[in-house]
């Protein structure tokens, strides 16, 4: 499995079992926590103000990951991608402290509640921005929606017989790049929540793990190929 395919799947996972555990909350995408407090407002589910306090925090991780990436200016994409892999684990172990110091019995207006997602979403804005601050070829691994829409598009594209074959060739090659992602990200959703049901906040951990093996990963290229320009 590639990075792109290991962040697809950690997405879903961490989104997931925030989702379950933080009273519906989104971590990985801004949107879907729109929705929610629209609806909260209206009457609906709870936990408003921890959805709100999501986007300053969402918006702290794309900002922290700017900082770095552009403060630091590192001179290859591997030496970048290592750095935020490396945040992202820092701050999704303090996000599983967090979620652990919970206890049982909490509530979606604890402050203790809302400083856990907080860092969950700083963590997720952090990995969403990577894809955008740092050069490579990828597909977007947070939010599936634009991929899910783009290989439909491409299939039809493949069944029809009004299409040139250039066209099809390129449709071909999104799906194949497109299509493991799409599915690492409901692989991660579903294992999510099944971690969490299973060891509770402690299930962080193999997110945990799988960002600090990709940045070991991009530590390890970085040494073997972006030194020489050093």
């Amino acid at each position: 499995m590639n990075d792109d395919n290991l962040l697809a799947a950690t997405a879903g996972y961490v989104d997931t079992l925030s989702f379950v555990s933080l009273f519906g909350l989104f971590t990985a995408h801004v949107t879907g926590n729109f929705v929610l407090i629209g609806a909260g407002l209206a009457g609906y589910g709870q936990g408003i103000f921890l959805k709100l306090m999501a986007f300053p925090a969402f918006v702290l991780g794309v900002a922290l990951s700017s900082f770095i990436i552009r403060g630091r200016n590192p001179e290859t994409p591997m030496r970048g991608a290592c750095l935020l892999y490396a945040v992202e684990a820092l701050l999704l172990l303090a996000f599983c402290l967090a979620g652990v110091n919970l206890g049982h019995g909490f509530h979606a207006e604890n402050w203790s509640v809302v400083v856990c997602g907080m860092i969950g979403a700083t963590a997720m804005g952090v990995q969403n921005a990577h894809s955008r601050l740092v050069a490579r070829q990828g597909v977007p691994n947070t939010v599936m929606t634009g991929n899910v829409t783009q290989v439909i598009l491409d299939l039809l594209d493949l069944c029809s017989t009004r299409v040139t074959q250039d066209v099809k060739a390129a449709a071909r090659r999104r799906v194949v790049k497109m299509l493991p992602a799409i599915v690492a990200f409901g692989v991660g959703a579903t294992v999510g929540a099944l971690a969490y049901k299973a060891f509770g906040f402690w299930a962080l951990l193999f997110a945990v793990v799988t960002l600090a093996w990709l940045a070991m990963q991009a530590w390890v290229h970085r040494n073997a190929i972006g030194d020489t320009v050093s």
